[in-house]
């Protein structure tokens, strides 16, 4: 039996090594079917209407436009669409200037890809678009130099595909990704509150080492959060840009945007208390009044950030969170600041610099949501 069970572990080690190089070529997520089907109807419905501008000649810088332009946004699809038809113009005017002066040797190719390039870095394009001149030039010099009115018929070839790309992606459902934003934010949020129970904890009790050096490490893991959320935002936001059912989301993303703000600076905040804590602290420290005061602020924050979380969700979860405070957050008796002890002074003020811009964050974020 072990020899059986350690022979099928060496053949799916094997095989997993034998299939590593494969996966390296693939992308984590599959791009959504419904944005390969918008593609293909872009190319087909290209290739059919340039058709009718060249009968002789195969649209297929129609086709490759279309294909190109469409984009995950409509706003992607916008730019795309204009890169590609300067990146084309260009590079058929080059091609063309070129054949006019040179004639048609054979290293006039070359040469133009080369000039093609360097006018791409000349007038600062972007990169797709400097890729694009030498592509269109080569294709131009390669296939149509000798074809009256080639050079014409490609761009206009390339401005129709690229308008039919936008506009299928325009009308076929353009997808709004503001949920994987709203899910990072709200998980942010959450961690927050839980790495500010972390803090009350040590500052309210014993705790050992390992338990603070796992507090300051899941306060550190706040950042790359952070900078996942806001990366998400920022593709939930150009989702929305010229599409046609942003109107409906725009609140949501608003919401998103300002919750967002508010965490960012809560998160640096709480991290300077991590870090502090984590240096300073001593043995007694759970003795200290003030610590102890400053704890149960704490505990009230992350209660009332998570009070502000279940606002801007709605739902049960908000009507059960408002009913557990009446109505009221907690985050509002005055903290009375006794003299500390003169070794935990530094600390104990750093403390409460952090903690009263917390406050003030968390109860403005309260403020707007009643």
């Amino acid at each position: 039996m072990r020899s059986n069970e350690s022979a099928r572990s060496r053949w799916s080690a094997a095989a997993k090594a034998t299939l590593a190089p494969a996966r390296a070529f693939q992308a984590q997520q599959r791009t959504p079917l419904l944005q390969v089907l918008k593609t293909a109807a872009a190319a087909v419905i290209a290739w059919i209407l340039c058709s009718f501008i060249a009968p002789g000649q195969v649209p297929v810088f129609g086709a490759i436009a279309a294909i190109i332009v469409v984009q995950p946004s409509v706003n992607q699809s916008f730019s795309r669409a204009i890169e590609r038809s300067i990146g084309v113009i260009v590079g058929v005017v080059v091609a063309y200037l070129a054949a006019l002066v040179f004639g048609a040797p054979s290293w006039l190719v070359l040469a133009a890809i080369v000039i093609s390039l360097l006018v791409g870095w000349a007038l600062r394009f972007p990169q797709s678009s400097t890729v694009q001149i030498p592509i269109s030039a080569m294709l131009v010099l390669s296939i149509g130099a000798q074809t009256p009115g080639y050079a014409v018929e490609r761009i206009i070839e390339t401005v129709i595909g690229a308008i039919i790309g936008v506009v299928v992606n325009w009308l076929i459902v353009p997808p709004v990704a503001l949920q994987p934003a709203h899910d990072a934010v709200n998980a942010l949020g959450r961690e927050v509150a839980r790495t500010m129970d972390a803090l009350a904890t040590v500052l309210s009790e014993p705790t050992d080492g390992a338990y603070r050096t796992g507090m300051l490490v899941e306060a550190r893991l706040l950042r790359p959060m952070q900078a996942k959320s806001q990366g998400l935002l920022d593709a939930a936001e150009e989702s929305l840009r010229f599409n046609p059912r942003r109107t409906g989301h725009r609140d949501l993303l608003k919401a998103d945007l300002e919750r967002q703000a508010m965490l960012v600076i809560v998160v640096q905040r709480v991290l300077g208390m991590a870090r502090a804590l984590n240096d300073h602290y001593d043995d007694t420290l759970h003795e200290e009044p003030t610590a102890i005061g400053i704890a149960d602020q704490l505990r009230r924050a992350a209660h009332d950030l998570r009070l502000v979380l279940a606002d801007e969700n709605g739902g049960q979860a908000a009507a059960d969170a408002a009913a557990a405070v009446a109505d009221e957050p907690a985050l509002t008796a005055p903290l009375k600041a006794i003299v500390p002890d003169p070794a935990h002074w530094i600390l104990i003020g750093s403390l409460l610099e952090d903690l009263r811009r917390v406050r003030e964050e968390i109860v403005g974020a309260i403020d707007e949501t009643r």
